[in-house]
């Protein structure tokens, strides 16, 4: 009678564990999509800001450019332009930001440090642990009763 109970209960168990174990993948996997999710319309919002950026900064520029240019001729001081060459390099920056290939070029620098260059990538003292963590929150906590006394 003892046996059949206790097979029983373990079928139980084990189902249970299976179930818990599901649950939980699945929890993962939805906080991976939701993450991915927030990492997509965070790097949506970021490129509309440079096309935006680049709409005014763009009038500025061209302005910039007519105005040095009128001026340089007109006063005959070629030298007027010479502002045009840094903001150029911003104007093109910007587009490429904005338009361009520079983000599948970031991706692709970031992947090349992610396999060959990972050594960079440790944080000092390694990855926090539990123990570094309640060591620090122990520390934090007797100092603030410390200094209520």
């Amino acid at each position: 009678m003892g046996f059949l109970l206790s097979k029983s209960l373990d079928a139980n168990m084990k189902k249970q564990q299976e179930f818990m174990l599901h649950n939980t993948r699945l929890q993962m996997e939805r906080q991976i999509l939701m993450q991915n999710q927030m990492r997509e319309r965070q790097m949506a919002m970021q490129i509309a800001w440079s096309r935006e950026f680049v709409k005014y900064y763009g009038t500025f520029f061209t302005v910039a450019a007519v105005g040095l240019t009128a001026g340089a001729i007109r006063r005959k001081k070629p030298f007027l332009i010479a502002p045009l060459i840094p903001l150029g390099f911003v104007l093109t920056y910007q587009m490429d930001s904005a338009y361009g290939t520079l983000i599948h070029r970031m991706r692709g620098e970031a992947e090349n440090i992610l396999t060959s260059e990972c050594d960079r990538l440790d944080m000092p003292h390694g990855i926090p642990t539990f123990e570094s963590i309640e060591k620090a929150r122990r520390a934090k906590s007797s100092l603030a009763s410390f200094l209520e006394k």
